[in-house]
């Protein structure tokens, strides 16, 4: 009962601070919408229904992207914390790439793929990556050698010790690299949408809306980011982490 109701007062403090702030008239109520106002273009939006294509669209885009960056990612990362020379040969590479911004990668896919959703989804793939790689990679270094020595010493073969100790091992981690990819995912797919996407997409939707000055409407669909952001995380990520890491004991809710 203390988790809902803590989330509840976390929203209500943050409505409050945005509310106080829009009507301290610091800038135009054109600018800084009333929290009723925002709820109302909201309403709209839902009535319309446009908005669900809006995010069907988006959604799509993430989830081939994040996709693909997963049966990319983990068998790279896996193959790094394994082998010494594979690590040696694409640590470097990572380390280059991954501190480029996706969004500076616009252009160069623009040309490459056109607008639309190839170009999206390729600069959700590249955000996504590198994440899922690292944090792969540091878990599978990051296993307990004891665990290991002591699944040799039972006669565990190379297959049982990778899929028995090895990878429940790195999941945790794993599933940080997922969290990351994801959050990743959307600063990408949302600039891509703005630039590299025709007329469909939440980032459509906040970049036509501020030509028009329509800034109930951009901040109405960043709430709807939000949320979806909010619902990832606690119907998939904390299910798959409590199914199975939390279910081994592997991690500890903070405050238990």
């Amino acid at each position: 009962m203390r988790r809902p109701g803590a989330a509840v007062l976390s929203f209500v403090v943050a409505g409050a601070v945005w509310e106080a702030f829009a009507r301290s008239g610091v800038f135009s109520s054109a600018l800084t919408p009333s929290l009723v106002d925002i709820a109302a273009t909201l309403g709209r939006l839902v009535l319309s229904g446009r908005i669900f294509l809006h995010i069907g669209y988006t959604l799509w885009r993430i989830l081939i992207g994040l996709g693909l960056a997963c049966l990319v990612g983990i068998p790279i990362g896996m193959l790094m914390g394994r082998f010494r020379f594979v690590e040696r040969f694409v640590l470097p590479l990572v380390s280059v790439l991954s501190p480029i911004p996706s969004l500076a990668w616009v252009p160069v896919f623009i040309l490459w793929f056109g607008l639309g959703d190839a170009a999206a989804m390729a600069l959700v793939f590249y955000a996504a990556t590198f994440p899922v790689i690292l944090n792969t990679w540091t878990g599978v270094r990051s296993v307990n050698r004891l665990w290991l020595r002591a699944a040799r010493a039972m006669g565990a073969d190379g297959r049982v010790l990778f899929v028995k100790v090895v990878l429940p091992g790195a999941l945790p981690l794993v599933i940080a690299g997922f969290r990351q990819a994801f959050a990743r995912s959307w600063i990408a797919v949302v600039g891509g949408e703005m630039i590299a996407a025709t007329t469909w997409g939440l980032g459509f939707v906040i970049f036509d809306a501020k030509e028009f000055l329509n800034t109930d409407v951009m901040l109405g669909t960043l709430f709807v980011i939000g949320v979806l952001g909010l619902g990832f995380e606690r119907l998939i990520f904390q299910t798959l982490e409590r199914r199975s890491v939390g279910r081994w004991g592997m991690v500890r809710t903070a405050g238990s």
